[in-house]
């Protein structure tokens, strides 16, 4: 059965209107109704211009609390399609012609060339003018011109698409994963409900707001129940704790590297960490050690909570939960919203300490990738979607990762497709080959590495390749190491040997 708050406008409409929901440095608070009257007006403009529900928004904004609202209110009126703002001109050029996308908004004002990208393809431009002596998160649209027939008013349903975002893939094309409102409320108060999330809360917003981990587990799940966030403006070490100290937050969510680095700021904030206590800690979107979290639990005096998610969940699929509840490092925790279950290699559930692929199922779960049959497919079987992830569960439920089947890259976070490096390292008229690979790092969990071949008689150096990459692509997929190598590894089959690659040359950091 459907709840009456399984769409993102209802879930913001069913807390008390006077309550804050949206902060930020040096401003004063938006209240829920506040919010809720933003939603309507961009649906109101929107209307206007002839976008509705279905229609994809795409968002280049920085991190902020205008990107916060904006995003909530365009998915509650289209479909939201929010992209790093780091890409280049190309990336944008892909993605806004993968997406189909009707409209882009973007900061009044800004110089990113996604705006070069959507004058190319016909896209509408949509400036976001910030109202800086209004409440945190106020806004006003400027569109170009209105549509020659405007849309009829229509409310958003729990099976309409409110997110669009891509995956990355073990082939050069990234996939669309849709996201519907009924997938996105689910997870939101999943996740609430793990963190036992209330009013009282106030969660400090330090993940990007392009990434599943920040739109849901930072921001969504805070807005389905009812507390309110603190949008710093993306993350930043060195302004963190003043923002701990202005926002008075409960909690925070992040990945390791920068737990890691805040971990490295925290003994000469000891004053701020004494009069701010923070409830709890979470953790999600790469692997955590077990040092790093005692570390942290023993600065911040509270428990680190470390979760397990993927943009096709629509972020979170365990947790561990917590106090009194044992917390196991090492361990991802328990089921946490979707059903969790390890499918041996023939295919049938495992039981408890054996290996196998993590399978989930649940309302949170996305129903299948866009115009990817194929791939669909594949990672359905019998009603359970494979994550690619392989590991274990316990006696107590508690899932422990072993490793990925798939090829993927996790930066600290970041997802990245080796094939797409590759793919633009080729391109260099002295490339013969490329091999794109994760290597072990302290910080981020993985780094972006490359293997080489030159052509016969040709000379590169590694910092002319990395230049030849940085033009093309975000800074967090150029290698960080590039390694020449007179062939490849091969397997039996002759395929090109991506994983393990780091280990067989030598590669630790």
């Amino acid at each position: 059965m459907t709840s009456v708050t399984s769409t993102i406008p209802a879930l913001v409409a069913a807390h008390d209107p006077a309550s804050l929901a949206v902060l930020a440095p040096g401003r004063a608070p938006l209240t829920y109704g506040g919010l809720a009257d933003r939603i309507a007006a961009v649906a109101t403009v929107f209307r206007k211009a002839g976008i509705v529900p279905g229609d994809r928004v795409a968002i280049v904004m920085p991190d902020s609390a205008e990107l916060a609202t904006v995003f909530l209110a365009i998915a509650s009126a289209a479909t939201a399609a929010p992209l790093n703002p780091s890409y280049r001109m190309e990336e944008f050029d892909y993605y806004l012609n993968d997406l189909g996308a009707k409209a882009l908004v973007v900061l009044e004002g800004s110089e990113t060339p996604a705006r070069a990208a959507a004058l190319a393809r016909g896209v509408a431009i949509v400036e976001l003018r910030p109202v800086n002596d209004a409440p945190a998160g106020s806004f006003d649209l400027v569109v170009e011109q209105a549509a020659d027939t405007p849309a009829a008013d229509a409310n958003a349903t729990p099976a309409d698409i409110a997110l669009v975002l891509h995956t990355s893939g073990t082939t050069s094309k990234p996939k669309i994963v849709p996201l519907s409102h009924l997938n996105l409320t689910t997870s939101a108060r999943n996740i609430a409900r793990t963190l036992s999330l209330t009013q009282s809360d106030r969660g400090l917003v330090i993940m990007p707001l392009f990434h599943i981990h920040g739109l849901i587990g930072a921001l969504l799940s805070s807005i389905s129940a009812g507390a309110s966030v603190f949008c710093g403006g993306g993350f930043n070490a060195l302004r963190f704790f003043g923002w701990l100290d202005e926002s008075t937050a409960t909690w925070y969510s992040a990945v390791p590297s920068m737990h890691q680095a805040i971990l490295g700021r925290a003994e000469r904030n000891r004053e701020v960490m004494e009069r701010h206590r923070l409830r709890l800690i979470r953790s999600s979107s790469a692997p955590m050690s077990p040092v790093l979290i005692g570390e942290l639990e023993r600065t911040f005096a509270c428990p680190v909570i470390e979760s397990y998610g993927m943009t096709e969940a629509a972020h979170q699929m365990t947790s561990n939960p917590l106090p009194p509840s044992p917390r196991k490092p090492g361990s991802v925790g328990i089921a946490a919203g979707p059903e969790v279950a390890i499918l041996d290699a023939s295919g049938k559930l495992a039981a408890p300490g054996q290996p196998g692929e993590i399978v989930i199922r649940g309302p949170n779960v996305t129903g299948g990738y866009e115009n990817r049959p194929e791939a669909n497919a594949e990672a359905f079987r019998d009603g359970w979607f494979r994550t690619g992830d392989l590991g274990h569960l316990d006696e107590q439920g508690y899932l422990t990762i072993s490793g990925r089947l798939k090829e993927i890259i996790n930066r600290g976070g970041e997802k990245i497709s080796p094939r797409e490096v590759d793919d633009i390292i080729a391109e260099h008229p002295a490339v013969l080959q490329a091999l794109t690979f994760g290597m072990p790092s302290e910080k981020l969990g993985e780094e972006v590495a490359a293997a080489v071949v030159l052509r016969e008689g040709a000379s590169a150096s590694e910092s002319e390749l990395r230049e030849f990459v940085a033009a093309r692509l975000a800074p967090f997929k150029v290698p960080r190491r590039i390694v020449f190598l007179e062939e490849i590894p091969k397997g039996p089959t002759g395929k090109l040997q991506r994983i393990g690659l780091a280990e067989r040359l030598g590669i630790t950091r």
